[in-house]
């Protein structure tokens, strides 16, 4: 004689145990705001380093600083797979082309970060062939200031397109 025994699932689906576990278990939210938060959970950056501060920001994807805890481990050097752009270093005058065609590469939605002096406000450099900041050629969303900023810095300026990804906002149309 065989004896049937119910198996663990059909245990848990009896009766009033069916609506406490839709009362504990299920979470539901508005699809924009799961979206936003993967998209700010799984940022893949594409560093376009020039200068010192692309040599500055190895140390923020290394093991002392770590940027994976925030879900930016994933650095990319293809524009069509990276959705974050991390501007680091000087940009010369030749250079500003190139930039530009990179990020209309980029798919949207898509986040710019310009890292150090340099990129933000053309440093010291107060010449003919430096750009005065990446922001004369495309939109930024968040400066990190600094010759070079410190790993800190670099990591507080993610937090901040983060925070941006979370809330839906986005930069104001520049142009």
């Amino acid at each position: 004689m065989s004896q049937q025994t119910a198996s663990p699932v059909e245990i848990q689906m009896n009766g009033p145990d069916i609506q406490q576990m839709l009362d504990t278990s299920v979470l539901t939210t508005r699809a924009d705001k799961f979206i936003a938060w993967g998209r700010k959970n799984s940022l893949w950056p594409l560093p376009f380093g020039t200068a010192c501060c692309g040599i500055e920001f190895m140390s923020v994807v290394g093991p002392r600083y770590d940027v994976a805890r925030f879900g930016a481990e994933v650095v990319r050097f293809s524009p069509r797979q990276s959705d974050f752009l991390l501007v680091a270093g000087t940009i010369t005058e030749k250079m500003g082309p190139i930039l530009k065609l990179i990020y209309e590469q980029m798919l949207e939605p898509k986040w710019v970060l310009a890292m150090g002096a340099c990129a933000s406000s053309g440093g010291f450099y107060r010449a003919y062939h430096v750009m005065q900041g990446a922001d004369k050629i495309i939109p930024v969303d968040v400066y990190v200031p600094g010759c070079p900023p410190t790993p800190e810095a670099v990591i507080d300026g993610i937090m901040k397109i983060q925070e941006l990804i979370a809330s839906g906002r986005r930069r104001p149309v520049q142009r």
